[in-house]
């Protein structure tokens, strides 16, 4: 174990992101009470798109190069750019100016008919057959530039639309509650599984037109959030009662509970290269686990001084809504209610940037890196540019090694311990 990590917090300590730019929503016609959250923001694994949910069923599906050119990415000015559905707002400290967008016809708003809470992008690999076997015909074939989107709403269904052009294709129905979380397997599958306050996870396969394969039960009470590990093969699922369940998904079974949180465990997501699974929890912390040994790395605290057991399992104000990994497997952004947004660097141990946020409740990095997005209470979307920096030729190594080797098998390896350690990532 690494150790527990807590950095208090002043201005000095850390250094800035640099905002570039939001998505707002407009007022009206929409009111002031619940369900206008962006409970979900997404980027499709090409990069070509940006989706989030703006609140009241409505989720907006916008070319991510539309909203790049648009930002400032430039650091020496003040400048910040706003995108609603009309138009698109450049400001600045000196002057204001208004530019035009034309609509796009790849642009879409898509109404879902009920609040939506999760979003998730899927794409199609041809070759990749389905899991199903002994299909002659299936309604939908989807070619290799296949984009699909997966929205779960608030009455427990499931829709998938196509994203190029906004239209629905299929309404998987067979959650009870609120489908709270979406992930589609990286392997191109489009295996997709959803998690929900019906405390159930299920499977579904959308190359056999949205047969549902499986259901993993296991959690007592509402489930979060999920992830699928880079090769497809592992899953993780988190959940109220300080739940951390990881799940074979070649058998679709069980394979550990990992035990350390003191609160709801809300958000997860696995390291690019695999080796390494975030946790985010209520009880102000995200653990960064080694989840083949079921060990804990390092914990990255919200709260100083640390809150005693009790004190985390309650209502502390710090409850961190949202962990993020960044595609160059170094760095890890969380949400919190403290109204910050941390861009943590695992090899030093403490947080690089922090962003000022009110009512954040959800991030994700961009497919290339370089920016981070939050959604928040009121709906609308706020975007960062990273901290920018080169990765050494040892931490590249290291990420291609463990993509095929797990931590068993490079304890096996006869090589000297301190490089042992350093690619189980025991030493960062």
């Amino acid at each position: 174990m690494i150790g527990y990590f807590v950095y208090p917090l002043t201005i000095t300590n850390f250094f800035t992101f640099y905002f570039i730019g939001e998505l707002l929503v407009p007022t009206a016609p929409f009111d002031q009470k619940s369900g206008r959250e962006a409970w979900s923001v997404a980027f499709s694994p090409n990069g070509s798109y940006f989706a989030w949910s703006q609140g009241h069923r409505i989720v907006r599906l916008v070319p991510w190069t539309k909203c790049l050119k648009s930002f400032s990415m430039n650091h020496g000015d003040e400048e910040s750019v706003a995108l609603n559905p009309w138009n698109l707002s450049r400001h600045n400290s000196d002057r204001s100016q208004t530019i035009t967008v034309d609509d796009d016809p790849r642009e879409h708003t898509l109404d879902c008919g009920d609040i939506v809470w999760s979003l998730a992008f899927g794409s199609s690999v041809p070759e990749k057959e389905s899991r199903c076997v002994n299909i002659e015909w299936h309604h939908f074939k989807f070619g290799q530039n296949h984009l699909l989107l997966a929205t779960g709403l608030n009455n427990g269904r499931i829709k998938i639309w196509d994203v190029y052009t906004g239209k629905l294709l299929l309404n998987l129905m067979d959650h009870t509650d609120v489908v709270r979380d979406l992930t589609f397997a990286p392997d191109g599958s489009l295996m997709l599984v959803s998690a929900s306050r019906d405390k159930s996870l299920r499977v579904w396969d959308l190359k056999d037109d949205g047969n549902m394969v499986k259901v993993l039960r296991g959690h007592q009470n509402w489930v979060y959030s999920s992830a699928f590990s880079p090769d497809s093969s592992i899953l993780c699922s988190v959940g109220a009662g300080k739940a951390v369940f990881l799940w074979n998904m070649d058998k679709y079974t069980l394979i550990q509970k990992l035990e350390g949180h003191h609160n709801d465990v809300v958000s997860c997501e696995f390291s690019p290269d695999g080796a390494l699974l975030a946790t985010a929890s209520y009880d102000t912390r995200v653990i960064v686990w080694d989840h083949h040994n079921a060990t804990i790395l390092l914990e990255l605290g919200h709260l100083f001084p640390p809150p005693s057991p009790i004190f985390a399992g309650g209502a502390n104000d710090r409850w961190v809504r949202s962990v993020s990994f960044s595609p160059d497997g170094r760095h890890i952004a969380s949400i919190t209610d403290d109204r910050l947004i941390r861009f943590w660097s695992i090899e030093e141990k403490a947080p690089q940037a922090i962003a000022f946020l009110s009512n954040g409740l959800c991030c994700s990095f961009s497919t290339d890196g370089k920016v981070l997005a939050a959604g928040t209470r009121d709906g609308s979307v706020h975007f960062w540019e990273c901290p920018r920096s080169i990765a050494s030729l040892q931490h590249v190594c290291r990420m291609a090694l463990r993509r095929i080797m797990t931590t068993q098998q490079v304890e096996a390896l006869a090589i000297p311990t301190p490089l042992q350690d350093y690619l189980t990532y025991r030493v960062v």
